[in-house]
Protein backbone atom coordinates (compact mmCIF):
# COMPACT_ATOMS: atom_id res chain seq x y z
CA UNK A 1 0.00 0.00 0.00
CA UNK A 2 1.35 3.37 -0.90
CA UNK A 3 2.09 5.59 2.06
CA UNK A 4 -0.29 8.47 1.28
CA UNK A 5 -3.31 7.46 3.34
CA UNK A 6 -5.40 6.51 0.29
CA UNK A 7 -5.24 2.75 0.86
CA UNK A 8 -4.27 2.19 -2.79
CA UNK A 9 -1.74 -0.26 -4.21
CA UNK A 10 0.79 -0.06 -7.02
CA UNK A 11 1.28 -2.96 -9.45
CA UNK A 12 4.52 -3.81 -7.65
CA UNK A 13 2.70 -4.09 -4.32
CA UNK A 14 0.00 -6.25 -5.90
CA UNK A 15 2.73 -8.47 -7.30
CA UNK A 16 4.39 -8.92 -3.93
CA UNK A 17 1.12 -9.66 -2.11
CA UNK A 18 -0.29 -12.10 -4.67
CA UNK A 19 2.84 -13.73 -6.06
CA UNK A 20 1.83 -12.81 -9.61
CA UNK A 21 4.41 -11.18 -11.83
CA UNK A 22 4.27 -7.47 -12.58
CA UNK A 23 4.20 -8.29 -16.28
CA UNK A 24 1.10 -10.54 -15.87
CA UNK A 25 -0.80 -7.98 -13.79
CA UNK A 26 0.08 -5.20 -16.23
CA UNK A 27 -1.08 -7.36 -19.17
CA UNK A 28 -4.43 -8.10 -17.53
CA UNK A 29 -4.77 -4.41 -16.76
CA UNK A 30 -3.96 -3.44 -20.37
CA UNK A 31 -6.57 -5.94 -21.60
CA UNK A 32 -9.26 -4.31 -19.48
CA UNK A 33 -9.72 -7.13 -16.99
CA UNK A 34 -8.15 -5.19 -14.12
CA UNK A 35 -8.59 -1.44 -14.75
CA UNK A 36 -6.82 0.87 -12.30
CA UNK A 37 -8.99 2.90 -9.95
CA UNK A 38 -6.64 5.90 -10.08
CA UNK A 39 -3.23 7.14 -11.17
CA UNK A 40 -0.44 8.48 -9.01
CA UNK A 41 1.05 11.93 -9.56
CA UNK A 42 3.79 10.15 -11.48
CA UNK A 43 1.29 8.38 -13.72
CA UNK A 44 1.52 4.96 -12.09
CA UNK A 45 -1.60 2.77 -12.00
CA UNK A 46 -3.18 2.37 -8.58
CA UNK A 47 -5.59 -0.29 -7.27
CA UNK A 48 -7.80 -0.64 -4.21
CA UNK A 49 -8.88 -3.59 -1.98
CA UNK A 50 -11.65 -4.50 -4.42
CA UNK A 51 -8.99 -4.73 -7.14
CA UNK A 52 -7.14 -7.31 -5.05
CA UNK A 53 -10.27 -9.47 -4.83
CA UNK A 54 -10.85 -8.95 -8.56
CA UNK A 55 -7.26 -9.98 -9.26
CA UNK A 56 -7.70 -13.23 -7.28
CA UNK A 57 -10.85 -14.03 -9.26
CA UNK A 58 -9.05 -13.35 -12.55
CA UNK A 59 -6.20 -15.63 -11.50
CA UNK A 60 -8.61 -18.44 -10.54
CA UNK A 61 -10.55 -18.20 -13.80
CA UNK A 62 -7.34 -18.13 -15.85
CA UNK A 63 -5.93 -21.13 -13.98
CA UNK A 64 -9.13 -22.99 -14.85
CA UNK A 65 -8.39 -22.27 -18.50
CA UNK A 66 -10.85 -19.49 -19.29
CA UNK A 67 -9.82 -16.94 -21.89
CA UNK A 68 -9.67 -13.24 -21.11
CA UNK A 69 -12.81 -12.56 -23.16
CA UNK A 70 -14.83 -14.85 -20.87
CA UNK A 71 -13.10 -13.40 -17.81
CA UNK A 72 -14.08 -9.85 -18.86
CA UNK A 73 -17.69 -10.92 -19.43
CA UNK A 74 -17.87 -12.43 -15.94
CA UNK A 75 -16.34 -9.32 -14.36
CA UNK A 76 -18.67 -7.03 -16.33
CA UNK A 77 -21.71 -9.02 -15.25
CA UNK A 78 -22.53 -9.99 -18.85
CA UNK A 79 -22.53 -13.66 -17.86
CA UNK A 80 -22.30 -15.68 -14.67
CA UNK A 81 -19.44 -17.83 -13.49
CA UNK A 82 -21.78 -20.85 -13.62
CA UNK A 83 -22.65 -20.20 -17.28
CA UNK A 84 -19.02 -19.75 -18.26
CA UNK A 85 -18.02 -22.86 -16.29
CA UNK A 86 -20.69 -24.96 -18.01
CA UNK A 87 -19.54 -23.82 -21.45
CA UNK A 88 -15.94 -24.42 -20.48
CA UNK A 89 -16.74 -27.97 -19.36
CA UNK A 90 -18.11 -28.71 -22.85
CA UNK A 91 -14.96 -27.29 -24.43
CA UNK A 92 -12.74 -29.26 -22.05
CA UNK A 93 -14.63 -32.48 -22.84
CA UNK A 94 -13.93 -31.92 -26.53
CA UNK A 95 -10.26 -31.27 -25.78
CA UNK A 96 -10.06 -34.41 -23.63
CA UNK A 97 -11.59 -36.53 -26.40
CA UNK A 98 -9.11 -35.05 -28.87
CA UNK A 99 -6.20 -35.76 -26.50
CA UNK A 100 -7.36 -39.35 -26.07
CA UNK A 101 -7.38 -39.79 -29.83
CA UNK A 102 -3.91 -38.25 -30.07
CA UNK A 103 -2.60 -40.51 -27.30
CA UNK A 104 -4.10 -43.62 -28.91
CA UNK A 105 -2.60 -42.81 -32.31
CA UNK A 106 0.85 -42.10 -30.85
CA UNK A 107 0.72 -45.27 -28.73
CA UNK A 108 -0.13 -47.33 -31.80
CA UNK A 109 2.62 -45.67 -33.83
CA UNK A 110 5.16 -46.39 -31.07
CA UNK A 111 4.02 -50.01 -30.72
CA UNK A 112 3.97 -50.74 -34.46
CA UNK A 113 7.01 -48.70 -35.39
CA UNK A 114 4.85 -47.06 -38.03
CA UNK A 115 6.08 -44.94 -40.91
CA UNK A 116 5.01 -41.32 -41.37
CA UNK A 117 2.46 -42.43 -44.00
CA UNK A 118 0.95 -45.03 -41.67
CA UNK A 119 0.80 -42.52 -38.83
CA UNK A 120 -1.04 -40.04 -41.07
CA UNK A 121 -3.58 -42.71 -42.06
CA UNK A 122 -4.14 -43.79 -38.45
CA UNK A 123 -4.65 -40.21 -37.34
CA UNK A 124 -7.14 -39.64 -40.14
CA UNK A 125 -9.08 -42.81 -39.29
CA UNK A 126 -9.17 -41.98 -35.58
CA UNK A 127 -10.58 -38.48 -36.21
CA UNK A 128 -13.34 -39.46 -38.64
CA UNK A 129 -16.77 -38.06 -37.88
CA UNK A 130 -19.63 -40.33 -36.83
CA UNK A 131 -21.11 -40.04 -40.35
CA UNK A 132 -17.80 -40.97 -41.96
CA UNK A 133 -17.40 -43.96 -39.65
CA UNK A 134 -20.93 -45.10 -40.51
CA UNK A 135 -20.13 -44.87 -44.21
CA UNK A 136 -17.17 -47.25 -43.78
CA UNK A 137 -19.41 -49.75 -41.99
CA UNK A 138 -22.23 -49.43 -44.56
CA UNK A 139 -19.80 -49.87 -47.47
CA UNK A 140 -18.37 -52.99 -45.83
CA UNK A 141 -21.83 -54.50 -45.30
CA UNK A 142 -22.89 -53.73 -48.89
CA UNK A 143 -19.76 -55.28 -50.39
CA UNK A 144 -20.07 -58.33 -48.15
CA UNK A 145 -23.80 -59.04 -48.49
CA UNK A 146 -24.90 -57.10 -51.60
CA UNK A 147 -26.95 -59.28 -53.99
CA UNK A 148 -26.78 -62.38 -51.76
CA UNK A 149 -30.46 -62.56 -50.87
CA UNK A 150 -30.25 -66.23 -49.89
CA UNK A 151 -27.62 -65.66 -47.20
CA UNK A 152 -28.78 -66.48 -43.67
CA UNK A 153 -30.42 -63.25 -42.39
CA UNK A 154 -29.35 -64.11 -38.84
CA UNK A 155 -25.69 -63.90 -39.90
CA UNK A 156 -26.24 -60.49 -41.49
CA UNK A 157 -28.00 -59.26 -38.35
CA UNK A 158 -25.26 -60.59 -36.10
CA UNK A 159 -22.46 -58.98 -38.11
CA UNK A 160 -24.37 -55.70 -38.45
CA UNK A 161 -25.00 -55.62 -34.71
CA UNK A 162 -21.42 -56.56 -33.83
CA UNK A 163 -19.90 -53.78 -35.96
CA UNK A 164 -19.02 -51.27 -33.29
CA UNK A 165 -18.67 -47.50 -33.51
CA UNK A 166 -16.67 -45.35 -31.14
CA UNK A 167 -18.59 -44.25 -28.04
CA UNK A 168 -18.96 -40.55 -27.28
CA UNK A 169 -16.15 -40.64 -24.73
CA UNK A 170 -13.77 -43.39 -25.90
CA UNK A 171 -10.81 -44.74 -23.97
CA UNK A 172 -7.41 -44.79 -25.70
CA UNK A 173 -7.79 -48.58 -26.02
CA UNK A 174 -11.12 -48.16 -27.82
CA UNK A 175 -9.64 -45.60 -30.21
CA UNK A 176 -6.71 -47.92 -30.87
CA UNK A 177 -9.07 -50.84 -31.60
CA UNK A 178 -11.25 -48.66 -33.86
CA UNK A 179 -8.25 -47.58 -35.94
CA UNK A 180 -7.27 -51.21 -36.53
CA UNK A 181 -10.89 -52.20 -37.21
CA UNK A 182 -11.35 -49.37 -39.73
CA UNK A 183 -8.19 -50.46 -41.53
CA UNK A 184 -9.50 -54.04 -41.62
CA UNK A 185 -12.97 -53.06 -42.85
CA UNK A 186 -11.42 -51.16 -45.77
CA UNK A 187 -8.91 -53.88 -46.63
CA UNK A 188 -9.88 -55.36 -50.04
CA UNK A 189 -8.46 -58.78 -49.17
CA UNK A 190 -10.48 -59.01 -45.96
CA UNK A 191 -13.64 -57.88 -47.71
CA UNK A 192 -13.11 -60.53 -50.37
CA UNK A 193 -12.65 -63.27 -47.74
CA UNK A 194 -15.76 -62.14 -45.88
CA UNK A 195 -17.71 -62.10 -49.15
CA UNK A 196 -16.54 -65.64 -49.91
CA UNK A 197 -17.68 -66.84 -46.51
CA UNK A 198 -21.15 -65.34 -47.06
CA UNK A 199 -21.28 -66.81 -50.57
CA UNK A 200 -20.64 -70.26 -49.07
CA UNK A 201 -23.52 -69.67 -46.70
CA UNK A 202 -25.84 -68.45 -49.45
CA UNK A 203 -25.06 -71.51 -51.60
CA UNK A 204 -25.87 -73.83 -48.69
CA UNK A 205 -29.31 -72.38 -48.04
CA UNK A 206 -32.33 -73.64 -49.89
CA UNK A 207 -35.79 -72.08 -49.75
CA UNK A 208 -36.84 -74.28 -46.82
CA UNK A 209 -33.75 -73.79 -44.63
CA UNK A 210 -34.75 -71.74 -41.58
CA UNK A 211 -32.79 -68.69 -40.48
CA UNK A 212 -30.10 -69.39 -37.94
CA UNK A 213 -29.35 -72.89 -39.21
CA UNK A 214 -25.77 -72.09 -40.16
CA UNK A 215 -25.17 -70.46 -36.78
CA UNK A 216 -26.50 -73.58 -35.09
CA UNK A 217 -24.24 -75.75 -37.25
CA UNK A 218 -21.11 -73.78 -36.32
CA UNK A 219 -22.09 -73.71 -32.66
CA UNK A 220 -22.67 -77.47 -32.60
CA UNK A 221 -19.42 -78.12 -34.46
CA UNK A 222 -17.46 -76.04 -31.95
CA UNK A 223 -19.15 -77.86 -29.07
CA UNK A 224 -18.32 -81.31 -30.49
CA UNK A 225 -14.73 -80.31 -31.25
CA UNK A 226 -14.36 -78.93 -27.71
CA UNK A 227 -15.54 -82.24 -26.26
CA UNK A 228 -13.13 -84.12 -28.54
CA UNK A 229 -10.25 -81.94 -27.35
CA UNK A 230 -11.17 -82.57 -23.72
CA UNK A 231 -11.25 -86.30 -24.37
CA UNK A 232 -7.91 -86.21 -26.18
CA UNK A 233 -9.30 -87.47 -29.50
CA UNK A 234 -6.64 -87.26 -32.21
CA UNK A 235 -8.12 -85.45 -35.27
CA UNK A 236 -6.40 -88.01 -37.53
CA UNK A 237 -7.75 -91.02 -35.63
CA UNK A 238 -10.86 -93.07 -36.50
CA UNK A 239 -12.46 -91.63 -33.38
CA UNK A 240 -12.62 -88.23 -35.08
CA UNK A 241 -15.09 -89.58 -37.60
CA UNK A 242 -17.40 -90.58 -34.77
CA UNK A 243 -17.41 -86.91 -33.74
CA UNK A 244 -17.93 -85.41 -37.20
CA UNK A 245 -20.01 -88.10 -38.91
CA UNK A 246 -23.38 -87.55 -37.21
CA UNK A 247 -23.22 -83.80 -37.84
CA UNK A 248 -21.83 -83.74 -41.39
CA UNK A 249 -23.68 -86.78 -42.73
CA UNK A 250 -23.19 -87.04 -46.51
CA UNK A 251 -22.05 -83.46 -46.93
CA UNK A 252 -19.10 -82.81 -49.25
CA UNK A 253 -16.18 -82.79 -46.81
CA UNK A 254 -14.01 -80.70 -49.15
CA UNK A 255 -16.73 -78.02 -49.34
CA UNK A 256 -17.17 -78.06 -45.57
CA UNK A 257 -13.40 -77.72 -45.11
CA UNK A 258 -13.21 -74.76 -47.48
CA UNK A 259 -16.08 -73.07 -45.68
CA UNK A 260 -14.55 -73.67 -42.26
CA UNK A 261 -11.16 -72.38 -43.35
CA UNK A 262 -12.77 -69.13 -44.47
CA UNK A 263 -14.72 -68.76 -41.22
CA UNK A 264 -11.74 -69.67 -39.04
CA UNK A 265 -9.32 -67.31 -40.75
CA UNK A 266 -7.12 -65.41 -38.29
CA UNK A 267 -8.53 -62.10 -39.58
CA UNK A 268 -12.04 -63.21 -38.70
CA UNK A 269 -10.99 -63.89 -35.13
CA UNK A 270 -9.30 -60.48 -34.94
CA UNK A 271 -12.42 -58.87 -36.46
CA UNK A 272 -14.52 -60.23 -33.60
CA UNK A 273 -11.94 -59.21 -31.00
CA UNK A 274 -11.69 -55.64 -32.28
CA UNK A 275 -15.45 -55.14 -32.30
CA UNK A 276 -15.63 -56.29 -28.69
CA UNK A 277 -12.76 -53.98 -27.71
CA UNK A 278 -14.40 -50.96 -29.36
CA UNK A 279 -17.55 -51.76 -27.39
CA UNK A 280 -15.51 -51.88 -24.20
CA UNK A 281 -16.24 -55.58 -23.71
CA UNK A 282 -14.04 -58.59 -23.15
CA UNK A 283 -13.61 -60.41 -26.50
CA UNK A 284 -15.53 -63.66 -26.75
CA UNK A 285 -13.59 -66.82 -27.43
CA UNK A 286 -12.66 -67.23 -31.10
CA UNK A 287 -12.61 -71.02 -30.60
CA UNK A 288 -9.31 -71.22 -32.46
CA UNK A 289 -8.40 -74.62 -31.00
CA UNK A 290 -11.82 -76.10 -31.80
CA UNK A 291 -11.76 -74.87 -35.41
CA UNK A 292 -8.18 -76.08 -35.79
CA UNK A 293 -9.21 -79.55 -34.60
CA UNK A 294 -12.09 -79.77 -37.08
CA UNK A 295 -9.92 -78.50 -39.94
CA UNK A 296 -7.21 -81.04 -39.10
CA UNK A 297 -9.77 -83.86 -38.92
CA UNK A 298 -11.25 -82.97 -42.32
CA UNK A 299 -7.86 -82.61 -43.94
CA UNK A 300 -6.81 -86.01 -42.62
CA UNK A 301 -9.87 -87.66 -44.16
CA UNK A 302 -9.52 -85.89 -47.48
CA UNK A 303 -5.88 -86.92 -47.72
CA UNK A 304 -6.75 -90.64 -47.62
Amino acid sequence: MIDDGTGLFTIGELSRSTGLSVRTIRYWSDEGALPPVARSSGGYRLYDAASVARLELIRTLRELGLGLDDVRKVLAGETTIAEVAAAHVVALDAQIRSLKVTRAVLSTVARRGSTAEEMTLMNKLARLSAAERKRIIDDFMEETFGGLDTADPDIRTRIQFSLADLPEDPTPEQVDAWVELAELLQDKGFRARMRKMIEFNAADRGPDVPAGTSLWFMSRLVQLAGEALEQGVDPESPGAEEVLGPLLGNADRAAVLERLESAAHVEMARFRELNALVRGMEPLSAHREEFAWVVAALRARLAR
